[in-house]
């Protein structure tokens, strides 16, 4: 597979062709041109994963096609070659939009890593947008979103059991998201027109859960004042989703078991069985092996409900899927406060990787939405740096220190980046590569010539 196809602009022929050739040779398909009106039609007929252009050249220059480019094609990230003394001029571009920039000449492997940045950056958009087609296009259908293949294959499971009237067992995590395939399993169904009733069994007292769920006759108890239907009975034609199911009395169960077997409840305080039409979905943490064998889960309830099982993996174990999700529900958020939807870096997307998400989709979810709102973790680096006894990890607190000690430089020397360079003791192209990164520029913003 390629690493991804790059269109190279550069009016010097004989650098176009030498870093054409380096990056062919390193597993990218390039589209190489010399002029930059042809790059530019070439990006209107094609989908490239990044563009990488020269910043001076005679007639269109770098800086102009980079304006066409976000005008035209905004999604496509664009990476400036600059030469000696144009870091300025770079830091502008990529306040008005360019991805990176690299001082020429450039060292060959670190302009694979650029690329490979953005083209990782690109393919990410691209699938974000392709999935929230798919879930707009569904209506909302699945609403399981991840490309991991444990998911494919848990979509592929719900969309076969959906429209088999049989109960299913899922198990997973805590917030690894045991409703939404409930509701999806319920939403492609031949019951989707009904009720769909979910009972955290967790959340009702054993005290009342009888009458809650089986309802109950005038006069059964105090201030049972006329006679009320139950959960399964409000349920009729639908689905009864039966949350947290490991944590039911044990005196209930059996009464759970004989529904499940014989599709018919009993209200408390009366002698009349009532047949219910309903599909049950029952969720738990675990596989309940250890509640049978503490003597806390009957046996034989397990089996009933465990005859189809969905197994839904925790995110730790489908890592890959974490950068969608988090976009997704950024993306979401924004729309929903209207706010403008935020960039995703690569630094954030490293951090988020590195977790463990005990708490699963459900804590990505609330990391995603506080993102999208400011309430998040943009100002850490600073702050760690303030305060030296925070939890933010190590190389976040490096990079908040390394920040201060570049821009003190810059402040110090009026902006002159080689002289900044000089007295931090650092290679000039190594001060210009983490002015870009972490978007430091010069109180003057001069020249970095001496």
């Amino acid at each position: 597979m390629s690493r991804g196809h790059v269109l190279l602009v550069d009016d010097d022929r004989d650098l176009l062709k030498a870093a054409t050739d380096w990056l062919e040779v390193s597993g990218f398909s390039v589209s190489a041109f010399h002029r930059p009106e042809e790059a530019y039609q070439q990006l209107l007929r094609t989908d490239p994963d990044v563009l990488v252009s020269d910043i001076r050249m005679p007639g269109i220059d770098g800086m102009t096609l980079l304006n066409s480019v976000i005008k035209a094609r905004g999604e496509v990230p664009v990476i400036l070659m600059t030469g000696h003394g144009d870091v300025t001029l770079a830091v502008k571009a990529m306040k008005q939009g360019a991805e990176d920039f690299i001082e020429k000449p450039y060292d060959a492997e670190y302009l694979l890593s650029v690329l490979d940045k953005a083209v990782e950056k690109r393919r990410m958009k691209r699938e974000i947008a392709r999935l929230q087609k798919l879930v707009q296009e569904d209506g909302g259908g699945s609403q399981i979103v991840g490309d991991s293949s444990a998911m494919r294959e848990l979509r592929r499971r719900v969309a076969t059991l959906a429209d088999v009237d049989i109960d299913v067992l899922i198990i997973g995590e805590t917030g690894s998201g045991k409703e939404l395939v409930a509701q999806a399993l319920h939403r492609q169904g031949r019951r989707c027109s009904g009720p769909f009733v979910a009972i955290n069994c967790a959340a009702l007292p054993e005290s009342i859960f009888e009458s809650e769920v089986f309802g109950h006759a005038k006069g059964a108890f105090t201030g049972a004042l006329s006679d009320r239907e139950g959960k399964f009975e409000y349920a009729a034609g639908g689905t009864v989703f039966l949350d947290e199911i490991e944590s039911m009395p044990l005196s209930l169960q059996a009464k759970i078991l004989r529904v499940l077997q014989e599709r018919v409840i009993e209200r408390l305080g009366e002698n009349r069985l009532r047949p219910v039409d309903v599909r049950i979905i029952a969720a738990a943490k675990s596989d309940l092996s250890g509640e049978i064998a503490a003597g806390r889960f009957r046996e034989d309830l397990f089996y009933r409900l465990a005859t189809v099982d969905i197994r839904i993996p925790p995110l730790r174990q489908r890592r890959e899927d974490i950068g969608l999700l988090f976009s997704h529900f950024a993306s979401l958020a924004a729309h929903r406060y209207g706010r403008a939807e935020r960039a995703v870096s690569a630094d954030l997307l490293a951090r988020l990787h590195q977790e463990e998400w005990r708490g699963n989709v459900r804590e990505l979810k609330a990391r995603a939405e506080r993102f999208a709102i400011g309430l998040d973790e943009t100002n850490a680096s600073v702050a760690a740096s303030r305060n030296p006894d925070s939890d933010t990890a190590l190389p976040d607190q490096l990079a908040a220190y390394e920040m201060q000690l570049i821009r003190a430089a810059l402040d110090q020397h009026d902006g002159n980046t080689a002289r900044a360079a000089s007295s931090l003791g650092i290679p000039h192209r190594t001060l210009n590569e983490k002015i870009a990164r972490y978007g430091l520029r010069g109180r003057g913003e001069k020249s970095s010539d001496l």
